[in-house]
């Protein structure tokens, strides 16, 4: 028989030798060095806690995990809460700025294609689910041997029209913070421009650049309904990187309700004819 929460707890403390005064006076010491009441743990309630089913606070938890000398995210996992298996719930929410995603920063496992099929092809377009013969969890430990600390990860708000439609709002992005510059050229299309990602004061965005002598022009896809930015460089808007990969979900995207209209172009913006936004 597999024991809940409190048994499991329970367990801990036998198998330390505490009594329940000793779990009290640890935590009292704790909810003393916090300044906080919530962290204490009476026998009454450690009682509850052991035998009646009763879920303790995350402040209480936390001075379990202290006094039994345990990880936290452990503690959590006695009530069905498993950190890694966040990655499975991100996409239910849809945050309306664009930002630095940090939701997997804790996660320590995941799960991933330990064998795939002998045929498997980069060069051929393929269904990876048929490709894929093995999954399993692996450690994130080892993935850091392959880690590059120059690539960060940003997700495009539900409301960051910017690059609409080639970078559409959801997606995820992939920068290579090493690409900072700004870069000059003749693009012969606009998948070949470079897209960087910008940090502004009210928050970040994803987009073509040029600079402009002291100025940074933040030029949006020309259907989008986002007009051109020009801010000050590098007081008003830093460059974070180039966008180098992109994952975005297309089955069950809906246009939004709007009607580009046509946009004047400034001097300071105009393509080259013949160019893909030629950049100086």
């Amino acid at each position: 028989m597999q024991l809940n929460g409190g048994q499991r707890l329970r367990a801990l403390r036998e198998t330390l030798g505490y009594r329940m005064r000793d779990v009290e006076l640890a935590s009292n010491q704790i909810a003393q060095r916090f300044d906080s009441e919530e962290f204490a743990i009476p026998p009454s309630r450690l009682s509850d806690i052991e035998t009646k089913g009763i879920i303790p606070s995350i402040f209480r938890l936390y001075s379990f995990a202290a006094i039994y000398r345990r990880e936290y995210r452990e503690l959590l996992s006695f009530y069905g809460l498993e950190l890694d298996d966040i990655s499975a719930d991100i996409s239910f929410g849809h945050p309306q700025k664009s930002h630095l995603s940090k939701a997997l920063s804790n996660v320590t496992q995941v799960r991933m294609p330990t064998r795939l099929d002998p045929g498997f092809s980069l060069q051929k377009t393929t269904d990876l689910r048929r490709a894929i013969e093995q999954w399993g969890t692996v450690p994130m430990a080892y993935l850091e041997l392959f880690a590059d600390d120059r690539y960060t990860y940003g997700y495009i708000g539900s409301e960051d029209f910017t690059m609409y439609p080639i970078l559409q709002p959801g997606s995820f992005v992939q920068v290579d913070e090493a690409k900072n510059k700004v870069g000059d050229g003749i693009w012969h299309s606009e998948f070949e421009r470079p897209i960087y990602f910008v940090e502004m004061r009210e928050g970040f965005t994803c987009c073509w650049c040029s600079i402009k002598r002291d100025s940074i022009v933040l030029q949006p896809h020309p259907l989008s309904p986002v007009s051109v930015r020009v801010l000050r460089y590098p007081q008003e808007a830093e460059v974070l990187g180039q966008v180098i990969g992109v994952a975005m979900r297309l089955g069950d995207w809906h246009s939004p309700d709007f009607r580009p209209a046509p946009k004047e172009r400034s001097a300071l913006t105009r393509d080259v004819p013949g160019q893909l936004g030629k950049e100086a």
